[in-house]
């Protein structure tokens, strides 16, 4: 039972991390300037729309690396 939900619990971050990653901007803008991140790259540091999507890429990234171990362990 355990099992199962970590591996929802995976699915999810991996699917929500997917999409994070995606949002993040590159050089050439990406989709972060839908939600107020396009001021470009002649502003002074990070807008604070993109401090927080890192912070929440980081969060996933973390929780990800917790469920794949708990899973590799789990599944011997």
């Amino acid at each position: 039972m355990l099992t199962i939900a970590v591996v929802a619990i995976h699915i999810i971050v991996s699917m929500a991390l997917i999409v994070m990653v995606l949002l993040h901007s590159g050089k050439g803008g990406g989709l972060s300037e839908m939600f107020g991140g396009g001021l470009g790259s002649a502003a002074a540091g990070s807008t604070v729309v993109e401090r927080n999507l890192d912070r929440a890429t980081i969060v996933c990234a973390v929780v990800f690396c917790f469920t794949t171990v708990i899973l590799a362990i789990r599944l011997q």
